[in-house]
């Protein structure tokens, strides 16, 4: 179509060096294999190490490294696995005296966990969820003093790291244009299985060329059972 030939124009009149491109897998080892290639065909280790190519949590972490300062976290972050991230939300509800009988810990570990994949800050999540019901009253409390706690350990639990990407790029001019202007190109595999955080991500990083292809297959979407 007219926007096929459009990129094809400009990419043959300007070839986009390797390292202005982004390309978001699902796997580690899609992003290994993808690097490898490219390693192969530069005959450049070097130039290996500088192609953006990973999973949306390895990206993420990649620029938190860098700018996460902004965001209030120093570039040694420490990131909290599942385990990690139950035992200090457990933690949380004990010391806020919440019985794990009356509201389950996996509960609450889903509902933050779903939150922060719909960019709802504990702010938001208080004055959106928690004015009428008593569980989700419970839950952004502990929501509150988690984020808190995770804050001040210099940690991010998995969901944060996608989360506090957008939050930094949203509210940085300078970051944001710096990465919209490094990427000529973005690519995003299995696109059918990105959550909000992911496609805001997605839309923040190629806001600036606009150049986007996704690959995708909705009948192979984990959120199919949703409709």
């Amino acid at each position: 179509g007219e926007d096929l030939e459009r990129v094809l124009s400009a990419f043959s009149s300007a070839p986009c060096a390797p390292w202005n491109m982004l390309a978001f897998t699902f796997t580690n080892k899609a992003a290994s294999e993808i690097k490898k290639r490219l390693a192969s065909a530069l005959n450049s280790e070097d130039a290996a190490k500088n192609i953006w190519a990973g999973t949306f949590h390895s990206i993420c972490v990649r620029i938190l490294r860098t700018y996460g300062g902004l965001v209030g976290y120093r570039d040694n972050f420490t990131i909290y696995d599942a385990d990690d991230a139950k035992k200090a939300i457990s933690a949380v509800m004990k010391g806020l005296n919440i019985d794990d009988k009356f509201l389950p810990v996996k509960s609450v570990v889903a509902e933050i966990s779903r939150a922060k994949d719909n960019l709802i800050s504990p702010e938001d999540y208080a004055l959106e969820f928690a004015i009428d019901d008593i569980r989700k009253k419970h839950i952004s409390n502990i929501y509150a003093e988690y984020q808190k706690n995770l804050m001040q350990a210099n940690a991010l639990d998995f969901d944060d790291i996608i989360m506090q990407t957008v939050m930094l790029l949203r509210n940085n001019e300078d970051v944001r244009e710096y990465y919209q202007k490094k990427f000529r190109y973005v690519s995003v595999d299995e696109f059918q299985d990105t959550n909000l955080a992911q496609f805001e991500l997605i839309a923040l990083l190629c806001g600036g060329h606009k150049n986007i292809m996704v690959v995708g297959d909705d009948n192979q979407s984990i959120y199919k059972f949703r409709g």
